[in-house]
């Protein structure tokens, strides 16, 4: 295992060292000390005993981003997409019952996906191999060498082929897609350990604040598509990005721009919308012209609609991860809408 600086070091530094630990999120402890009968660790060892014999699915190439319902590989890439989910619950479950049927099974699906599938650097399309990662970070330690060594270059690709995307001033580099590049980039180069790759997501990441959001909190994508949905989807990648670096000693959280726009002032400016004080009707001045092709074509979710704060229960769960002010109200928020944030976030906030 490599070494890691203490959360006080590495923040005084402002930079890990040569040999950085090397897990994206979840540490090989992750959820030790939960009970057996926790409603959300029997929730997990459902999903994943009903996975226990599914085969994995992976396929050369995921692409929906841009597509409608029928058209091109949409429906194809939405079923291999399955198998993330199911994935991290598998990996879940071998952490909170120490049973090998989960992690073989876990191991199954990352030799599946790590061998056939070929990155296309579509951060939409790909966002979802975060789940990948984690399962990595919950099984690394007891897969087979052969797999480990496998997994160290797929996720070595992603960080640097991101990192070299965006480098390349690519399209979209100040809206939710560069947001998604990051959050990918950022957790695939602390899964390396690698220090340089980790200084080049950190540089990004900070790029993207200064372009992202806007001094008062918003963000760019709010005033392109007039939906409250683009902002969580545009909070939510750069707020895994900055809890992968929080597992490592850094606050990305609390960073500030030149402008002084930061992660911590946009969750202020959607607060109000979460909690109902303020209202949204979703799309309505758009200036995405696909947006209005996928309310026509049935897509009811980009047709104009009130906002639901529902929306934002993970986005206020994984900011309480960090700023602990936030807890009392990502849990109220969870109780008005009847939402729960995602499974692992509600273990890492216990």
């Amino acid at each position: 295992m490599k070494l890691l600086l203490s959360g006080t070091a590495a923040l005084l530094l402002g930079a890990l060292p040569a040999c950085a630990q090397d897990h994206a999120i979840l540490g090989a402890g992750f959820a030790r000390a939960v009970a057996p009968d926790d409603p959300v660790a029997r929730q997990i060892r459902g999903r994943a005993n009903a996975a226990l014999e599914r085969p994995p699915g992976a396929i050369p190439q995921l692409h929906t981003e841009g597509t409608l319902p029928g058209k091109g590989i949409r429906e194809i890439s939405i079923k291999a997409k399955q198998d993330q989910g199911i994935v991290i619950a598998l990996a879940l479950a071998w952490r909170l019952t120490g049973d090998r049927r989960y992690l073989d099974q876990t191991a199954r699906y990352l030799e599946n996906w790590a061998s056939i599938y070929q990155m296309s650097f579509n951060p939409i399309d790909e966002t979802g191999f975060d789940t990948l990662l984690l399962a990595t970070d919950l099984t690394e330690a007891d897969l087979p060498p052969a797999l480990r060594t496998r997994l160290a270059g797929f996720w070595r690709k992603m960080a640097a082929g991101y990192l070299d995307a965006m480098d390349g001033g690519p399209r979209n580099a100040n809206t939710n897609w560069q947001s998604h590049r990051i959050k990918l980039a950022t957790m695939a180069a602390f899964q390396t350990g690698d220090a340089g790759l980790i200084a080049r997501a950190r540089a990004a990441f900070r790029k993207q604040v200064g372009a992202n959001i806007q001094a008062d909190g918003s963000v760019f994508d709010f005033h392109e598509r007039d939906a409250l949905h683009y902002v969580t989807y545009d909070l939510d990648p750069l707020l895994m990005a900055a809890l992968a670096a929080r597992a490592h000693g850094e606050d990305w959280y609390g960073w500030k721009s030149p402008s002084g726009s930061s992660l911590a002032g946009a969750l202020a400016w959607l607060e109000p919308y979460a909690t109902g004080e303020k209202t949204h009707v979703e799309f309505v001045h758009s200036r995405i012209q696909f947006d209005r092709d996928r309310a026509a074509a049935g897509q009811k979710e980009y047709a104009p609609h009130p906002w639901d704060p529902g929306n934002a229960v993970n986005t206020y769960a994984l900011a309480r991860l960090m700023a602990p002010g936030y807890r009392g109200f990502a849990t109220k928020l969870a109780e008005r809408t009847g939402r729960q944030p995602i499974d692992w976030i509600m273990l890492l906030g216990r």
